[in-house]
């Protein structure tokens, strides 16, 4: 079964909390139950890992015991080129979360060392960014696994509930989507 691991950077165990007009108020842990669900729906086994510190996630990164990721590095997308180089250097693909879109934030949010080196961004859109990366993922595996396998995980990406609708994401045929705003809660 093709494993995705979830990797949370810096202060992503205080949503619910931490400035909930911006993140909302649901917390991490319910948004990886969601998460697990969905995964499960799309035959895929999921793990999750947030770290406030940055050797941590490098650390984790290296295990490479993984098919592809799925990176909200928080603060550490604006900061870290140590996080850049160990996302390189694994070779391992990617997907990029945020839950808000820092390009409509402050300057030094605009500052991204990850987003050229991703396979897609999903920004601004709240908890549903991490679904879409997730159906994006299954697509992208669909894609490189045997023509049997392939297909049967495909349709699984298509059927599952809460796919993307038709034209919006992988699980619709188009491109994954890179931003935009809406969301449940509009962050």
């Amino acid at each position: 079964m093709p494993r995705v691991l979830v990797l949370q950077g810096p202060n992503l165990n205080l949503l619910g909390l931490r400035e909930p007009e911006i993140y909302g108020t649901e917390t991490l842990d319910a948004i990886h139950a969601e998460l697990a669900r969905h995964a499960a729906e799309l035959g895929l086994e999921i793990e999750f890992f947030q770290s406030n510190h940055e050797g941590a996630l490098i650390d984790r990164l290296h295990a490479r015991d993984f098919d592809v990721a799925i990176v909200n590095a928080g603060a550490y997308t604006h900061t870290s080129i140590a996080l850049r180089d160990a996302l390189k250097g694994i070779g391992l693909p990617f997907f990029e979360v945020h839950l808000s879109d820092p390009g409509q934030r402050e300057p030094f949010r605009r500052v991204n060392y990850l987003a050229d080196i991703a396979l897609a961004s999903f920004v601004g859109q709240g908890k549903r960014g991490y679904h879409l990366a997730l159906e994006a993922a299954a697509a992208w595996l669909a894609e490189r696994a045997g023509p049997a396998e392939g297909a049967a995980q495909a349709g699984r990406a298509r059927t599952a509930e809460g796919a993307a609708p038709a034209g919006e994401g992988p699980a619709g045929g188009g491109p994954p989507r890179r931003g935009g705003t809406g969301g449940e809660d509009g962050r």
